[in-house]
């Protein structure tokens, strides 16, 4: 009986060891922006950034835990307009509100043009969203 409860305890601690908080699982990504520069192709900028999944906790309210998968990139999409198409790659940066679910002010947009890093961030989108007159979702 004892081994077994041993057993569970320790298979316990090994499952919590590989989660961490919303925000610390967050601070890898964002930190790499830095790493990145107008021109580098998708691929270099994807091998920068990473295609982690990890497994996160949150304060669920009322002192319980709960526990979130972050997949990034988080999503993409492409945006089209007139005589301009560009991709847009969105990785979750931020964890403002700690409550599991992923909000824009949460990711980073970055921005290709026909595979080249263009720039990133919601202001450097929203610019090229008029400029260009894009349609986003």
């Amino acid at each position: 009986m004892r081994k077994n409860l041993t057993l569970l305890l320790f298979l316990g601690l090994v499952g919590c060891a590989s989660m961490v908080s919303l925000s610390k699982a967050t601070a890898p990504t964002r930190e790499n922006l830095i790493k990145i520069s107008i021109g580098m192709s998708k691929q270099e900028v994807i091998n920068i950034m990473g295609t982690k999944t990890k497994e996160a906790y949150y304060h669920g309210g009322l002192d319980k835990w709960a526990f979130s998968t972050i997949n990034n990139p988080y999503r993409s999409e492409i945006i089209q307009g007139k005589g301009k198409t560009l991709e847009v790659i969105y990785y979750v940066t931020d964890d403002k509100n700690n409550d599991g679910a992923i909000s824009d002010d949460e990711l980073t947009p970055l921005v290709f043009d026909e595979g080249k890093l263009i720039g990133w961030g919601w202001s450097f989108l929203q610019d090229n969203v008029q400029k260009y007159e894009l349609r986003m979702r």
